[in-house]
């Protein structure tokens, strides 16, 4: 599959869909506390999504090949959960970490951005790794521009990573997005710089590394979806939907309740 240049008119429906995304996450977050189920806070956002926004969640049942339906409106990764963590009767509890990945298609075009969460009063290691994977998700956003290489955002991002003494999820990365839940291309949290497409106005792609506070190495449960850390080590994700612009970049999922970008960003 090619990588797709989106029209004037299909971005225009891509910040419509990212925007709507971002506000599923800000209508969820005072959910967000110790004694809610992420089955309760699943139920939540899918009520909202098709009753409020009239969106269409697009995990529910998403079988890409070899899987089995995704069962759920919502991804929810506790603790040492990387991603595709899913909804069901386990209580988050203070000191816990979550990641709520959201995706709606609206008008045919999806939106998919994800915000780890930190329930109660949590470890200072815990706040450490929620806090370098935004600032490592912030870095690979500001190297995107036309012209230059898609290598470069995984290169920064691995660089920030390890030199704050984490380690980089390999088997799943970002992605290309549109029409498609997942197109190309494959936006790698890791690599060389110079390497890779060479980016061009009109792409939209995610950028949401899996930072691990221990190794690397992953593995998946029982439910053929859910993906943890092998050592058991808390793991922590951020995610946007990014348009490359002729000068720079765009976020595309953006909402009032959005966390600000780090400062050494807008500086």
């Amino acid at each position: 599959m090619a990588i797709s240049i989106k029209t004037p008119e299909e971005i225009e429906k891509m910040r419509v869909a990212g925007r709507l995304a971002s506000e599923v996450l800000d209508f969820i977050t005072p959910h967000v506390k110790a004694g809610i189920t992420t089955g309760e806070l699943d139920k939540l956002c899918h009520d909202y999504m098709v009753d409020v926004q009239k969106t269409i969640p697009a995990p529910l049942n998403y079988a890409p090949g070899g899987h089995i339906p995704y069962p759920k409106s919502i991804c929810t990764s506790v603790n040492h959960q990387v991603c595709h963590g899913v909804p069901g009767d386990k209580k988050l509890k203070n000191g816990d970490i979550v990641n709520l990945d959201i995706t709606v298609i609206k008008d045919g075009f999806h939106g998919d951005t994800s915000r780890t969460f930190l329930i109660g009063e949590t470890s200072l290691q815990a706040k450490r790794l929620t806090q370098i994977t935004y600032e490592c998700m912030w870095i690979g956003i500001q190297k995107v521009k036309a012209g230059t290489h898609l290598g470069n955002i995984g290169a920064a991002i691995q660089k920030y990573a390890e030199d704050n003494g984490y380690s980089v999820v390999r088997e799943f990365c970002g992605h290309g997005i549109g029409r498609e839940f997942h197109e190309d291309p494959q936006v790698l949290h890791y690599g060389k710089t110079g390497t890779g497409p060479v980016l061009e106005a009109g792409m939209t792609f995610t950028i949401e590394p899996m930072i691990n506070a221990g190794k690397k190495d992953i593995r998946q449960l029982g439910d053929g979806w859910t993906i943890v850390t092998k050592d058991h080590s808390l793991s922590a994700q951020w995610e946007h939907t990014i348009l490359v612009t002729e000068t720079g970049y765009e976020v595309l999922t953006v909402s009032a309740g959005s966390p600000p970008p780090p400062a050494f960003i807008n500086a």
